[in-house]
């Protein structure tokens, strides 16, 4: 009973912050355009789909990815063994990237708009090498990122030093890398910071903040996800050099 209690009260959350955009599409639809929404049936059959979605994915969320993230944090704290927890960290950073389903959509319209623009050829084998290599590229400097994150909790650095180099990094990648890669570079940072990456991975640094002595979760807790947009753009952009 409890469970549904709460899952009723998903429901009315999620509903409340999908109304807005339906207030804008039906506005700009019904009163900008002056057309009628095309397909109502459609239209609201999948609003109902996002609804019960967002609903089922958020509880999901709650109830285990960050309560198992929190655990893993903890028990890796308890052991006091720096190593496997950094393998921890760059193993999860990869493996929740590379699944990561923004990644794997937008390697796959890269892929397409490279063999259009002649940078590779245009046959099934390159357009999968070229998209596997970004979706590898980009998991690997997530999952660097996500060690760097942890290595940075439980030294304590402050994390504008960080990230500022980082950025630093971006800029001088950019004035060297090729122009046609820049933009899939900087997009690549956006989408690893997704549905499957951000809620594990904030688990972990949140969890990791609250088992050492000295940390505060507010403060250490956050930023492995800046790490993660990060990194991948310089990664890519260093793709797109050598290949």
């Amino acid at each position: 009973m409890n469970q549904l209690l709460r899952f009723i009260a998903t429901l009315n959350s999620t509903v409340r912050d999908l109304l807005p955009i339906v207030l804008v599409v039906a506005f700009f639809q019904l009163v900008v355009l002056q057309q009628p929404l095309p397909a109502f049936g459609d239209l609201l059959v999948g609003f109902l789909l996002v609804w019960l979605g967002l609903a089922f994915f958020i509880r999901g969320l709650e109830q285990g990815l960050f309560p198992i993230g929190e655990s893993i944090a903890f028990a890796f704290a308890r052991k006091a063994n720096v190593f496997w927890l950094l393998i921890f960290a760059f193993a999860l950073g990869f493996g929740t990237t590379i699944a990561e389903p923004a990644l794997i959509a937008i390697a796959n319209v890269a892929a397409e708009v490279a063999a259009g623009g002649g940078i590779i050829e245009n046959h099934k084998q390159a357009l999968e090498s070229y998209a596997l290599g970004l979706r590898l590229t980009v998991a690997l400097s997530v999952g660097l990122a996500i060690a760097i994150g942890v290595l940075r909790i439980i030294k304590g650095w402050p994390i504008q030093y960080l990230i500022i180099g980082g950025y630093i990094g971006v800029v001088i990648m950019t004035a060297f890398a090729p122009p046609e890669i820049i933009g899939i570079a900087y997009d690549s940072g956006g989408v690893t910071t997704s549905t499957v990456t951000v809620p594990l991975v904030t688990a972990l640094g949140i969890g990791l903040a609250e088992s050492i002595k000295g940390r505060n979760p507010m403060i250490d807790g956050f930023g492995l996800i800046a790490f993660a947009s990060l990194t991948p753009m310089i990664f890519v952009m260093a793709y797109g050099a050598m290949i």
